[in-house]
């Protein structure tokens, strides 16, 4: 029963991760690009972490410690990004 259920988690990422393909290509300018790509990948990854947690309970306090810090760097870095794409537009 959890390898469906964490099956399931994985067929959730890989939905989120191809439907934010499309708002990448979609979205007008840089920092909605960064904006649809930074909610993707950590809500992807999020999914996908959750679905190994499933698949493998041994490796939960593990797989969570590692959601944990992706759950802190990702908008931190998605920041530096559009901090340097618009200190670079300035100068042009």
């Amino acid at each position: 029963m959890l390898d469906y259920i964490g099956i399931a988690f994985l067929l959730l990422a890989s939905v989120a991760f191809f439907i934010s393909s499309f708002g990448l290509i979609r979205m007008p300018d840089v920092y909605t690009r960064i904006h649809v790509g930074t909610k993707a990948s950590t809500i992807g990854t999020i999914l996908i972490i959750i679905g190994a947690c499933f698949l493998e309970p041994s490796w939960s306090f593990k797989l969570l410690l590692l959601g944990a810090f992706i759950l802190l760097t990702n908008p931190l870095s998605s920041s530096v990004i559009a901090r340097a794409t618009h200190n670079s537009k300035k100068e042009s």
